[in-house]
């Protein structure tokens, strides 16, 4: 996840939203006749890691239930026996496409004998809805269990052992999920945010009601031209250069930085690396209305919640996975990492090893 305005003078209050609000743009890519259709489906390999021998791989699409087409890229062990299979759906993070850290997500697991679905969220990446770039906490949640619809009705899948697994902001939706929909038997969680609680209540609940009124109406004063362009006007980027990061930049800010601007996590399709833009201008008002998690008590999957004992963000998976129902549950905590050590396994940290046991033990 990475959302910043480019002053970091009120981190907590202007998260999401802040100084964007001046300085929109109306988006001019991706627009498709059909605003429900995929964007794209592009064939060759364009991920930011290296494509496995231990797997076949195939690009994907499949509706949900607003009749918004998903695009994903299935992944499946090429030493499977016969019978069918867990499967796992995976996205994340927020901002992110199934090219970066979703994708290397699901090609590891495949590896270990999972069918995975690393998927672009609507209205992002290759993904149909337009106006480009509108997290919905609604629509993104149903965009997990629109994948379990897919994963349940492929030959190589037993429907009864399926499980999902959300990045950053994904892995609150991804709880979402797991909540409403019976069906997923099992959630993971990685350096996990729930977004809506940020949105509407800045880092470490900073942002009072006055404050969030506030932010309310400036989105809602950006509402009237952003009307007259269909709700395509975008802010600014979300993360600064390499040149604007400064020795006063918070640590977390660069890390976003240096994943989603240079080679090492950088693309094109993703809204935290495009440099023209961000999210749409009208994009966080429902974020900020509509709290998820409202039932957490009453999930009853098995859930793990993975995060970096370092990450800024630790104390969404801490409260998320207190307030969770599940008799079968653990949080771990990642010694020294970061919140973007798990975005990639650059640093070696993320617990694939724990992952692989967590789905293996639950999807039975």
């Amino acid at each position: 996840m990475k959302h910043f305005p480019r002053s970091l003078k009120t981190l907590a209050a202007a998260l999401l939203l802040g100084a964007a609000l001046t300085g929109a743009s109306a988006m001019t890519y991706a627009q498709t006749a059909d605003p429900t259709a995929a964007v794209s489906m592009v064939r060759e390999w364009d991920k930011i890691f290296p494509k496995s021998d231990k797997v076949t791989h195939r690009k994907v699409s499949f509706k949900n239930r607003y009749g918004i087409t998903l695009v994903g890229d299935l992944y499946l062990p090429k030493n499977r026996a016969g019978g069918k299979l867990p499967a796992i759906a995976v996205s994340g993070p927020f901002g992110a496409v199934k090219e970066q850290s979703s994708g290397l997500y699901a090609q590891t697991l495949a590896e270990r004998g999972f069918v995975t679905l690393a998927f672009d969220g609507s209205y992002t990446g290759e993904s149909g809805g337009q106006p480009r770039n509108m997290p919905s906490p609604d629509i993104n949640t149903e965009d997990f269990s629109a994948a379990v619809d897919y994963l349940g009705l492929l030959p190589e899948v037993n429907r009864e052992r399926i499980g999902i697994l959300g990045i950053c902001g994904w892995g609150g939706f991804a709880l979402n999920a797991a909540i409403s929909d019976t069906r997923v038997k099992a959630v993971a969680t990685s350096t996990m945010y729930d977004i809506t609680r940020v949105a509407a209540k800045g880092y470490n609940d900073s942002t009072d009601a006055e404050a969030r009124y506030k932010m309310k109406q400036e989105i809602n004063e950006a509402r009237w031209k952003a009307a007259k362009n269909g709700y395509a006007d975008l802010l600014p980027p979300n993360n600064l250069t390499a040149e604007q990061i400064t020795a006063e930049t918070p640590k977390f800010i660069a890390d976003y930085s240096n994943f989603y601007t240079t080679k090492r996590g950088f693309h094109p399709r993703a809204v935290n690396s495009n440099p023209a833009g961000s999210w749409a201008t009208t994009g966080m008002l429902s974020m900020i209305n509509m709290p998820i998690l409202q039932y957490a008590a009453e999930l009853r999957a098995p859930a793990l919640v993975v995060h970096g004992e370092k990450a800024h963000s630790r104390y969404f998976s801490e409260d998320a996975f207190k307030a969770l129902g599940s008799k079968n549950k653990e949080l771990y905590i990642v010694p020294n990492a970061s919140h973007v050590d798990l975005y990639d396994n650059q640093a070696g940290k993320i617990p694939f090893d724990k992952f692989e046991q967590f789905f293996q033990a639950n999807l039975k």
